[in-house]
């Protein structure tokens, strides 16, 4: 098996190399081929029920807007009440023919059988889930002193999406997904074949509680911090979650494999796949203090000073 290996490990470059060379810009005019009828035939969302998690705030609620304007029936799924009806009130006046508030927590597999199947018994039917709840954790790995002090952030980014396609994929028809659990849904894909379409979804930084700093510390506890949201984020620009929203649809409706938004994410994760060192070294560089320095030390947090000041420097009053 030793000797086929090595075989292998030479022939098998080599004709990969090939066929990229031969078949890949054919494959592309295919998939532009493809990709213009989508644009011309989308799926129309009108009288489709849909299920959004993560719907009281940032791309979830955006999401709920747009499906309401193309007149979706919509249940809304958070684990806070207040703000969930408030968008729901909204998604109605936006068009949606009906909108169903369902107040549950998707780390709870039971919440997520619950809301799943009041859905189904309220609209009769479930067309498309959207599962967008989720954290953002904050801490190095070495810091956490309990282990288990993790486990909310997975149970809510990971399971969540678990859970609820669990129970919701024997009556999908269409999917759409957050790309924190992107092996999960590839998985799925192939699974499920053309029974069920998925639709993976990578945003960059959006308009949302996370981008205004709110992240779950090593001790599971969910808090604000615009000190550590200016390390991470730096002069990064952050993009509106209706325009997120808006392009999620087109993508939903077209029925593409997967979405990158804004473009420019393509060409972070071709330099990620092609100098993963290269991209490792500048990323620890940017975000990661000197040792026994605080975090707010590091590169990117001094970035977004300079440029601060440089702002205020070229900003002159109007009168």
């Amino acid at each position: 098996m030793d000797s086929i290996n090595k075989i292998i490990n030479f022939l098998f470059p080599l004709l990969t190399l090939y066929a990229l060379l031969v078949f890949y810009p054919t494959y592309q005019r295919l998939k532009s081929a493809v990709s213009i009828c989508r644009n011309l035939f989308s799926e129309n969302v009108a009288g489709k029920v849909v299920v959004i998690t993560g719907a009281a705030s940032g791309i979830g609620e955006a999401l709920a807007y747009e499906y309401g304007k193309r007149g979706a029936y919509l249940a809304l799924v958070d684990i806070r009440g207040e703000p969930l009806f408030h968008v729901a009130a909204l998604a109605e006046l936006y068009g949606s023919p009906e909108v169903l508030p369902l107040v549950a927590d998707v780390s709870k597999l039971q919440d997520c059988e619950r809301f799943i199947r009041a859905t189904v018994l309220h609209f009769g039917r479930l067309d498309h889930l959207v599962t967008n709840a989720g954290v953002a954790p904050l801490y190095f790995f070495a810091d956490i002193e309990d282990v288990s002090k993790a486990s909310p952030a997975m149970d809510i980014n990971f399971w969540g999406s678990v859970y609820c396609t669990f129970f919701a994929s024997p009556y999908l028809i269409k999917e759409a997904s957050k790309a924190a659990v992107i092996a999960f849904y590839e998985t799925l894909r192939t699974e499920f074949g053309s029974d069920i379409g998925v639709t993976i979804v990578a945003p960059g930084i959006v308009d949302s509680e996370m981008s205004r700093g709110k992240f779950m510390t090593k001790d599971g506890k969910l808090v604000v911090d615009k000190e550590l949201r200016d390390v991470q984020m730096s002069v990064l620009p952050v993009e509106s979650a209706e325009r997120c929203a808006k392009a999620i649809m087109r993508s939903v409706c077209r029925g593409d494999r997967y979405l990158l938004e804004p473009d420019w994410i393509g060409c972070v994760i071709l330099l990620k796949v092609f100098c993963s060192e290269a991209t490792e070294w500048v990323a620890r560089w940017l975000l990661i203090a000197r040792p026994k320095f605080p975090m707010m030390e590091a590169l990117s947090n001094k970035i977004l000073d300079v440029a601060h000041a440089f702002n205020s420097f070229f900003s002159f009053p109007h009168y």
